[in-house]
């Protein structure tokens, strides 16, 4: 490793694990392996020598530039042919940028994220490194001076509490038959050229038309999830113990705005230690799911041209969530740290992978009192949901 490698606190190490739990599928029951986010949180990665060998041969200090945001941004910006054409030379200042802001604070760590990325901060803020690093070349001095602004108030405010462990709900219900989606149909739309869109697949390896994001056309094509929803309530009031109690009113647990409402459907666990689901129909058409106490989940999470979504996509973000609730893959917490946020965690029942989020809740205060009261009583997660007695059993 050698001395280019000792310029922040502590020994340099590997990148930790990705951030979920490693599933082994066995006979259909998913089983969990604790992984390594639960360690040590890492601060100081290695593999950054060639950047501090760069920088001498510009006649720079890599020390300095360590401890110094500004100098160290503008650096990357006056040398971007020198980093971004060379492979090992990106790698090693994307790994040294990254190691200059978890020093910033000192709850900042690294992580690895499922899908590869990786992101350095805190439960106030991450940052996607290889994203940064792609926007510097392209940003001008308003967005880079915003950028480190945003950096050093970060990096300015009080220290949260200790970092709480991850939050991880295994899912162990254990279902005695599968939902089935129900048919799906697929209209074909036409574009004002009169070719037809395939939605799902319109953009290619191409990044969208900057138009397109603030655009949604044929949104009718998201009918389906009423059709899916209005499936997994009967399959959750046959196949579990629950209250179903079908009424708009009760789209008044949603804390985001819903738009009209169509109808609305709770379902309560006779259990009530697992958690329950509240289904809002929206004219758009979508489905809003209000899960637990506090988060609310939009399906379409976005109808824009853009992003390209369609019914059956969206259908499958919708049963994982469902589906992996009544399992008790789900958890939440608040408050949580300084700023008392909500945090949920979701894995999925089939051990196909995981999700989490964090962050302000637009709940009223009555709504959040009666959370964090809720809440207590499951620190690790939801229970699954009873299973409906059969005769045959």
């Amino acid at each position: 490793m050698g001395e280019t490698e000792d310029l922040f606190d502590g020994p340099a190490s590997s990148l930790p694990e990705a951030l979920s739990n490693t599933a082994v599928l066995s006979q259909g029951t998913a089983q969990y392996r604790q992984a390594a986010e639960e360690e040590t949180p890492v601060k100081h990665i290695s593999g950054y020598a060639p950047f501090v060998a760069f920088c001498e041969s510009r006649g720079v200090s890599a020390k300095q530039l360590a401890t110094d945001v500004p100098e160290l941004l503008a650096f990357l910006r006056s040398s971007p042919g020198n980093i971004a054409d060379d492979p090992l030379m990106r790698e090693a200042a994307t790994i040294f940028v990254g190691n200059v802001i978890a020093a910033l604070r000192p709850e900042a760590h690294w992580r690895l994220m499922p899908d590869g990325s990786r992101e350095v901060g805190d439960r106030g803020m991450m940052i996607t490194l290889d994203r940064l690093m792609d926007g510097l070349q392209e940003a001008d001095d308003a967005m880079v001076s915003g950028l480190l602004g945003q950096l050093a108030e970060w990096a300015g405010e009080e220290p949260d509490a200790p970092a709480l462990a991850e939050l991880r709900p295994i899912p162990t219900g254990q279902a005695p038959e599968s939902f089935v989606r129900p048919h799906l149909d697929s209209p074909r739309y036409r574009g004002v050229d009169g070719d037809p869109i395939d939605y799902g697949n319109r953009w290619g390896s191409d990044s969208p038309p900057e138009d397109s994001y603030s655009v949604e056309t044929n949104t009718e094509r998201f009918e389906g999830l009423h059709t899916v929803a209005r499936a997994l309530i009967e399959y959750l009031a046959r196949v579990y113990d629950v209250e179903v109690s079908a009424d708009p009113a009760h789209a008044a647990e949603v804390s985001m705005e819903a738009g009209e409402v169509v109808e609305a459907a709770r379902l309560t666990p006779r259990d009530p230690l697992a958690a329950p689901l509240t289904f809002v129909f929206t004219s758009y058409p979508g489905v809003l799911v209000h899960a637990g106490a506090l988060h609310d989940f939009p399906f379409p999470i976005c109808g824009c041209d853009a992003c390209d979504e369609t019914a059956e996509t969206e259908a499958s973000r919708l049963e994982e969530l469902v589906l992996s609730v009544a399992a008790g893959g789900y958890g939440e917490r608040y408050p949580v740290g300084r700023k008392k946020w909500a945090e949920y965690a979701l894995f999925a029942a089939d051990g196909s992978g995981n999700r989490s989020g964090a962050g302000p809740h637009g709940a009223t205060a009555a709504q959040l009192a009666a959370a964090e009261e809720q809440l207590k009583a499951v620190p690790d997660g939801w229970r699954p949901w009873p299973l409906r007695r059969r005769e045959n059993l």
